[in-house]
């Protein structure tokens, strides 16, 4: 079972409840990374395929995916395709990802087949600069599966998103004892990285009293950024693009990029530590 390597770091985007914000933060923390230099991968480990979508990827066109890497038919450079945003690439979902779990269910490494394929990958950026990443960014889908547990046990740590709503820290305590049942098992450096706080509606009462006790409850382990409600963030998948894209400067793009500076900074802490 390969180790996984230094570099890139590896943040998997992860959260068992649905409409979060998870590939929303995939996507623009992607492009905001990339836009302040960093070179990143997007790994849509999620079937229905909605972070290659926003980043503009065509059903069609993803004829190798991050299926055909899961069952060993192709390896991440192969899958990876260039988006519209420089230093940005994805390596795609097909549907096919649905029965990946029977597939590889009776094999050894079925739980760290990613993490292999990340390592591999790793070794061929040492020879050609053209498949170097900083960031590996993982998309889940929202379920606690084998898919899941394959980004948890290729990642250096789990950056989980919470919606600003009553139910936010609802089965939190779940998604928290399965990163340490991956920690103990198969990936004993996984750390939490972060929580970031979505879909904030400032003019809400419930909204910064969801903020106040999630922070209250989970100290500094809440990044200062907060991501708000903002309609563009909305609209900006269905036109295929990150928000950063189609609207730099509305308000869910900047906190986009004030959260990537904020992760950097906790990158440099992390390997100083």
């Amino acid at each position: 079972m390969n180790a996984l390597p230094q570099h890139p770091r590896v943040i998997t985007i992860a959260n068992q409840k649905g409409g979060v914000g998870k590939t929303t933060t995939a996507i623009n923390l992607g492009t905001a990374l990339a836009a302040i230099g960093e070179r990143v991968l997007v790994v849509d480990l999620d079937p229905q395929g909605n972070a290659s979508t926003g980043l503009g990827i065509d059903r069609r066109d993803r004829k190798v995916s991050t299926y055909d890497v899961l069952t060993g038919q192709a390896s991440l450079a192969e899958t990876a395709m260039a988006t519209a945003v420089p230093r940005l690439s994805v390596a795609p979902s097909t549907l096919d990802l649905l029965g990946v779990e029977l597939e590889i269910a009776e094999e050894p490494d079925r739980a760290t087949k990613l993490r292999n394929a990340i390592s591999r990958h790793a070794g061929r950026m040492v020879d050609d600069r053209a498949q170097h990443f900083d960031y590996v960014l993982v998309d889940c889908p929202p379920s606690l599966n084998l898919l899941t547990i394959n980004a948890m046990a290729a990642a250096h740590s789990v950056l989980v998103p919470l919606q600003c709503e009553f139910f936010a820290l609802e089965g939190l305590s779940q998604l928290l004892q399965t990163v340490e049942q991956v920690k103990t098992a198969l990936n004993p450096p996984l750390s939490i990285h972060g929580v970031v706080l979505t879909m904030f509606d400032g003019r809400n009462n419930l909204a910064n009293q969801v903020v106040a006790d999630v922070r209250d409850y989970l100290g500094k382990a809440v990044y200062e950024t907060v991501i708000p409600r903002n309609v563009r963030v909305s609209e900006a998948p269905s036109y295929g693009k990150p928000v950063l894209l189609y609207d730099l400067n509305c308000p869910g793009s900047q906190s986009y990029l004030k959260l990537a500076s904020e992760i950097i900074q906790r990158e440099k802490k992390l390997r100083a530590a």
